[in-house]
Formats: structure tokens, sequence, C-alpha cells
């Protein structure tokens, strides 16, 4: 079998924490099985939000990885405002009502003198040092993965100086992003994100997405060929004894502000009221970031005592959560923006043999997922009465030990059927 290099940038990769890191670890892992080698580019100073050491034990030892420096805002930031800093780099952007002077005037800042991003320091030294490797090691294909979308800038400046096949892989929309209306842009800045997307949408070579909406939205901005390559699982060898004594029902991740599901919150507040065995029963289990909106809203409801707050976890830990749980808690914000957005804990959540309870906007991808794979139930925040009837039926059936989940057709979503899709692009 003819091998074939490509060059994959990337800013998260381990020990960075999250789903971000993910979908390229897993790539890279299966990417030699079909001929490709992949030579891994990232910061070699990155600031992430969030650190999994646990993950440095999953990258491939043969992998070749290059790390130049970064020079990034956020550690600047922290100076003014640790936890102000930590807080919006997450991506946990506070109600503009409940924003602090200090969070206003770093969002200003953030959203109209670093566009695209953050990290655009790096796109110049990038460029300069990579545009002599490719040439010295006579790679043909790089791979540009974003959001941060900055690096998609680095792909696009190598692409007009060595004109060198260029795949750009989106794992979240760009102009239309959830949090983008948060950065107070100005008329000017949104114009020049907007430029800079077309110009990255229209010198690729081929554009990969991980969801049908946001495929759909390219195509009315670009002619070039785009690819629908989701997130997925991958084989592991975690192990639990059994599910919870409780009915737990568990959310995995990060909880937004916006993320906020209170009509859940009212259902459950009335299901306790109302059913004493349900109330000695229940446990929420929040595992991940939570934004301050989101726990004051469960306090508000009357259920601080029935959630068990425990912040974020390695993903091993993460995915005995998801063996052990009765319910398997998926929110997406209510809005035209997230339909495109398929969260990579919801392939991981298909194979954990626990059914999915998921909140969203109609006609989402996330619907469409969990509808042909036979995973779970999925409500709009309007559906109240169906809401609390099924939460209701699925206690009845974990009383009676017959709650289960009958999957079909996931495979399509293994890590390693994904990157075969992956290296035909690479090949094409």
């Amino acid at each position: 079998m003819d091998t074939k290099k490509a060059l994959i940038i990337c800013y998260y990769w381990p020990p960075a924490g999250g789903p971000g890191v993910q979908r390229w670890l897993k790539f890279v892992k299966y990417l030699p099985e079909f001929g490709i080698d992949p030579i891994v580019y990232c910061p070699q100073n990155p600031n992430y939000p969030i650190i999994d050491q646990s993950l440095l034990n999953e990258v491939p030892e043969r992998v070749e990885i290059i790390k130049l420096p970064i020079k990034e805002p956020y550690a600047l930031a922290r100076l003014f405002s640790k936890k102000s800093a930590t807080t919006i780099s997450s991506g946990v952007i506070p109600k503009t009502k409940k924003q602090s002077l200090i969070e206003k005037l770093m969002l200003y800042i953030r959203g109209n003198y670093f566009i695209p991003d953050a990290r655009k320091n790096w796109i110049e030294p990038s460029v300069s040092f990579l545009s002599n490797y490719l040439k010295d090691h006579q790679i043909d294909t790089i791979i540009t993965t974003g959001p941060p979308h900055s690096l998609h800038l680095i792909g696009l400046q190598l692409k007009q100086q060595l004109n060198l096949k260029w795949i750009t892989d989106f794992r979240d929309p760009w102009t239309t992003i959830g949090y983008h209306k948060a950065l107070k842009l100005t008329k000017s800045s949104e114009l020049e994100h907007e430029t800079l997307e077309a110009q990255v949408l229209n010198s690729a070579d081929h554009i990969v997405v991980t969801s049908e909406h946001t495929q759909a939205e390219f195509k009315t901005k670009t002619e070039q060929p785009i690819s629908v390559i989701t997130n997925g699982y991958d084989n592991h060898s975690v192990r639990v004894e059994g599910k919870d004594e409780k009915f737990t029902l568990s959310h995995i991740g990060s909880l937004l502000s916006e993320r906020n599901p209170k009509v859940l919150w009212e259902v459950l507040a009335e299901l306790i009221q109302s059913n004493t065995e349900f109330a000695s029963k229940f446990q929420l289990n929040l595992v991940g970031v939570v934004s301050e909106d989101v726990l004051e809203s469960l306090n508000n409801s009357g259920l601080e005592t029935y959630v068990n707050l425990v912040g974020y976890v390695s993903h091993n830990d993460a995915i005995k959560f998801q063996l052990k749980s009765r319910l398997l808690l998926l929110i997406e914000i209510d809005s035209e923006d997230t339909k495109a957005i398929i969260p990579g804990k919801l392939f991981e959540y298909l194979v954990s043999e626990t059914p999915i309870l998921a909140i969203g906007p109609d006609d989402s991808d996330i619907q469409q997922i969990i509808k042909e794979t036979n995973t779970g139930s999925y409500f709009n925040y309007q559906q109240k009465k169906m809401l609390k009837t099924r939460i209701s039926s699925c206690f009845k059936a974990y009383q009676q030990d017959a709650l289960t989940v009958n999957p079909t057709g996931i495979e399509r979503y293994s890590r390693k059927n994904l990157t075969k899709v992956l290296t035909s692009i690479i090949k094409s």
C-alpha cells in the first residue's frame, strides 16, 4: 500500500481535555491503517481551559508531532480577572445582564481586536515555519481544523504560497456559531469575519463539516465540495459493575448559560413534589463545567439537594458515568443556529447502552440521529407534557429493572469507519 503524508494543523491536542481534542486524536489513530501517515502540528505552550492528562496515553507512539510556541492574550487577561478569562476561553459566556464590566470589556476586545479569534497571533509564525517544513518533507496535503478558525487562515496562506491540497475541517460553523453573537462585534468586525470565512470556503480544495445543517449553510456560500463526517465513538476498555442504584439522569459536558432547560427543571420539580418514590430515588449528575445561571435555575426550582455537581472528569471517568447512569441528558440551545450542532458526546451516548433524553430545537441533526439509531427520545422546549410523560415512563421501567435501549445502525459512527471516509477525501 502506498503511504501518503498529511499534515494536520490543530490547536486542541492532548493534554487538552474536552470534545475538541477527541476528533483528530481518533483520526490520527486510524489513518495509518488506510495508508495515510499523519503528522500533527500544534502549539507548544497553549492555553487550554481544560486539561486531561489521561488522553496523552491515547496518542499513537509512532505519530510525529511538531510544536511551535504561541502567544495568547488569555494569559494576559488572567492578570485582570483569572475567573473571567478562564470562563470566556472555555466558551461559558454569562448572560448579558449578568456580565461584569470586566467581562463586557474582555468580550468586546476579544470580538473586535482578535479576528477571527484569540489565536490569530499564531498565524504568521506558523506559515513561516510550515512553508519550509512542507517543502523539505515533501508533504502535499494539509488539513486545518477549527475552531479556532484562525487555523484555517494558516491553511489559506500555505495554499496560496505552495498550491498544495488543502482540506478544511469545521467542527463548528464560523459566523453562525452560537457564541458569535455574544462577542459584541461592530459592523466592520462582522464584515471582516464574513470576508475571511468566504476566502477560506472558496479557496479550500475540500470542506469537511460535522453536520448536514452546516453543509447546507456552506453550500449557499461556496461551490467547493463539502462532505459531512460527524464525530463518532471509539472502542474502549472501560467497564462498570452494573447501573446506579438510584434513578440517575446524567449530563456529560459543559452546561452554558444559554443551554439551560428550565422546562426540564420544572418537570423534575413537579415529579419530585407529586411522587415520593421518585423523590427518594432521583439524582441529577452534572459532569463538567456548569454556568452560574444554570445552578441558579436549579436552586430556584428546588432541585439543589438532588444535584450531584461532579465537575470536569477524565474521559474514562466520563464514560463510566455514561455506562452507570439510568438516563443520559443531552441539551442544545433553542435556536435556529444550533440545529447544526452535534455534541461529540452524543456518539459515545449511542454506545453506552443507556437511553438518551434530549432537548433542543425542532428539526435538528441530533433529533435525526437519535431517531435513526433508536437510542432515546427528543423533545423541543414547548413539549413539557410529553417530556414529563417520558420521564415518568422511564422511572416506571427503572422500578421494574426494564429501562433499556436497543440501538440500530450505529456502526456508521465508529471512529474507524469515519476515518475511512476521511481517507477517501485525502486520496481523491
